[in-house]
């Protein structure tokens, strides 16, 4: 695997240079980023998760997929990247004639599902999914069903367009559409799978993010004088600010965890529940320091913290919210019984 940190570094430099706080309005408001997207297909990025799989479903690429998406997610980049990575993954770990361009997945939560049937020589592909990510902005749409992968045109569904809280687009979609081919699933590779990368993509993401809203409100609070000093200096401050950082730091502790058990085949299920309800934990808990130091200047549309906090506050609702990722945990710990508590906990 590539040193990840040359990998974090060249994605960092890309993202400070192209993603500007204009570019992420003009986003919001429906003008897709085609000139960073240009730039970051270019760079290698969508295919990182992919590149350095040698063995069909193995996720050896995770540590630069990871990398790169931390420093997406603290510059706040508007692009379906976490999707292509892992819609290019699936498919070309089936070995299906992966499509280029933007690959989304569906469905992104546990309520939504696809059946497939066979019809003579072709397959019948049924379904509906809720909140797609970048549906309607797709070239193609991939997902798993009934132990096969399939893969689809956004122009073959029913799409309704929405948009999450930061403004990035999540559709409705239902599909009835006859497929020429499908593949079958590589050995381990399910639904199930897919679900557990989404989360662990919103996950780095939003530690990704979590870093750099620590990094502006250290910032304001040095530079905002009140009373003669900064309000860095105001006990009350420092108090709400070692709270964030608490936060913060366990996010990326809990995040690089699951990506490491992801890339040396250690228990990805627990690791997932425990950075995706642990993360999503701390954004409810970082945004609300964070707006409260910076005061109204932190809602103002001018200001950059809002890109990331809306990001936060619709990330952690993403691949299941903390709470459905805490019953999981405790379903899966449950499972292994009272004497594999303490070797789960201190992996051992």
């Amino acid at each position: 695997m590539t040193d990840d940190t040359l990998v974090r570094d060249s994605a960092a430099r890309l993202f400070a240079d192209l993603v500007s706080p204009e570019l992420v309005n003009a986003a919001e408001n429906g003008e897709f980023p085609a000139e960073l997207w240009s730039a970051v297909d270019e760079a290698g990025f969508p295919d990182a998760l992919a590149a350095s799989t040698d063995l069909a479903g193995s996720l050896a690429g995770i540590g630069d997929a990871a990398a790169i998406l931390h420093e997406a997610g603290r510059h706040a980049a508007p692009l379906p990247l976490a999707e292509t990575m892992i819609g290019r993954w699936l498919l070309e770990s089936a070995g299906y004639d992966t499509p280029d361009g933007i690959i989304t997945i569906a469905p992104i939560e546990r309520d939504g599902g696809f059946s497939l049937r066979r019809d003579g020589e072709r397959w019948q592909l049924s379904g509906r999914a809720a909140t797609v990510p970048w549906a309607r902005r797709a070239d193609a749409i991939a997902v798993i069903a009934d132990g096969q992968v399939a893969c689809f045109a956004p122009g073959d569904a029913d799409i309704r367009p929405s948009t999450n809280l930061a403004g990035e687009p999540r559709d409705d979609l239902s599909v009835d559409v006859t497929l020429e081919a499908v593949t079958r699933a590589p050995r381990g590779v399910d639904g199930a799978l897919i679900y557990r990368l989404g989360a662990l993509s919103r996950a780095v993401m939003m530690a990704g993010a979590l870093d750099q809203v620590l990094k502006l409100t250290v910032q304001y609070a040095n530079d905002r004088v009140q009373f003669g000093r900064p309000i860095a200096k105001f006990q009350a401050i420092q108090q709400q600010l070692a709270i964030l950082a608490e936060n913060v730091a366990a996010s990326g502790v809990v995040a690089q965890a699951a990506v490491e058990a992801a890339a040396q085949q250690g228990d990805l299920a627990v690791a997932v529940a425990i950075a995706k309800s642990r993360v999503g934990e701390a954004a409810g808990k970082v945004a609300e320091i964070a707006h409260q130091v910076h005061g109204a200047i932190g809602f103002t549309h001018e200001h950059r913290l809002h890109h990331l906090t809306r990001r936060l506050w619709s990330w952690r609702d993403e691949f299941g919210v903390e709470s459905d990722w805490e019953r999981e945990l405790g379903r899966l710990v449950a499972l292994r019984g009272g004497d594999e508590l303490w070797p789960l906990l201190t992996g051992s």
